[in-house]
């Protein structure tokens, strides 16, 4: 297989630890290893004993029913634990997709949820969000997407990056015509937890459909990305055996120390949550007083849930805004091209960490120059 350089992480590696400040981030505000184990009793002394050795290359059976607690229908054997969300889309692809196969997939997207595809010799089939439609894709073209070759219909609410949403309703309608088709479907909820106010939060994929697969991981909603811990659920355990079979030529099994600092986390889930959505709260205010002060300058569309958005300019390359932002006010935006070249117009902003409004004063302060310059 060939892979394609992802272009988001590689823009990543060149400028995530260099650029003064970061105003694209995809996670949550994060905490040290202490504040955590503060959060559980006896979690600092546990974690003391942990033993250095090689895990259950399933996750471990503690990590396994907590995950499990997560959702309605499922089991702590319907849990397999993955080194971030990354592996474990990478597993479920090799393990579904063949040459010749279809995965239908909602764009804008992160680029692995088709390019791991299109390397195994499928092709990815795009799913547009319109933006007219605050990002919600076309219920009507999805029909004629699931074809006879479709294996796979991708599905990631909240959406990154757009923060889209659709209601419980319209997201049962989706799973419920996958299934008319025989289609798997692959539900991305790692934005699970992180709802706007007043928005429904949805239901877990695999809780609708026993052969549905839910992504999660610890990175956004509970803002613990260096813990490096995701996993899938799914009621399906053939499918589990064949992602497990891949995953033994990847990490073969996750780092103890993280596993047990992840049991804590979820454990704790209802103050870490707690925590991050009163930031967010604060922040989507923050976000949209910004975008709403300039309909000049910009297209918004306010997210429903997760921690980006994805506005657009009125005038002008995203591509130029970007750089010049980065170089005058030392901001790091993610400009839309690196979703597809169809998003030129369009960048990736985040607000879910604490200094969210700092780096926007920094922010608005170049708009004000950039558009006196672009008039």
């Amino acid at each position: 297989m060939l892979l394609s350089p992802f272009r988001l992480e590689r823009f990543f590696a060149r400028h995530e630890f260099t650029a003064p400040r970061l105003l694209c981030a995809s996670d949550g505000e994060t905490c040290s290893v202490a504040a955590l184990c503060d959060l559980v009793p006896g979690a600092a002394e546990g974690l003391s004993k942990v033993r250095l050795g090689y895990t259950d290359s399933r996750g471990e059976p503690a990590l396994r029913q907590a995950v499990a607690s997560l959702y309605a229908a499922v089991s702590p054997d319907d849990v397999l634990v993955h080194v971030g969300a990354e592996e474990a889309i990478f597993t479920f692809m090799a393990a579904t997709l063949a040459a010749g196969d279809e995965v239908v997939v909602p764009t804008p997207c992160y680029q692995s949820l088709t390019d791991v595809a299109r390397s195994l010799g499928a092709r990815a089939a795009a799913w547009r969000c319109d933006p007219a439609w605050g990002f919600a894709p076309d219920m009507a073209d999805l029909g004629a997407l699931l074809g006879p070759r479709a294996k796979a219909l991708v599905l990631n609410f909240p959406h990154n990056p757009t923060g889209y949403m659709p209601t419980p309703g319209v997201f049962a309608a989706m799973l419920a015509m996958a299934r008319e088709h025989g289609v798997r479907v692959f539900s991305d909820e790692v934005y699970r937890f992180s709802e706007g106010p007043g928005v429904p939060p949805l239901p877990a994929a695999c809780d609708l459909d026993d052969r549905a697969v839910s992504l999660g991981v610890l990175s956004k909603s509970f803002g613990l990305a260096g813990l490096r811990v995701g996993w899938v659920a799914c009621r399906d355990r053939e499918l589990l055996d064949r992602m497990a079979a891949v995953k033994d030529y990847l990490s073969i099994c996750g780092s103890a120390v993280s596993e047990y600092l992840a049991v804590c986390a979820i454990t704790a889930r209802e103050a870490i949550l707690g925590r991050m959505n009163a930031l967010l709260a604060k922040n989507r205010e923050r976000l949209e007083a910004f975008f709403h002060a300039r309909p000049d300058l910009f297209h918004f569309v306010s997210p429903r849930g997760g921690l980006t958005a994805f506005p657009g300019l009125t005038g002008g390359d995203a591509d130029a805004f970007c750089r010049d932002a980065l170089e005058e006010a030392g901001v790091l935006l993610l400009p839309g091209r690196l979703y597809g070249e169809e998003w030129p117009d369009r960048f990736r902003i985040g607000f879910g960490r604490s200094d969210f409004a700092e780096n926007l004063e920094k922010l608005a302060a170049f708009c004000h120059f950039w558009n006196t310059r672009r008039t």
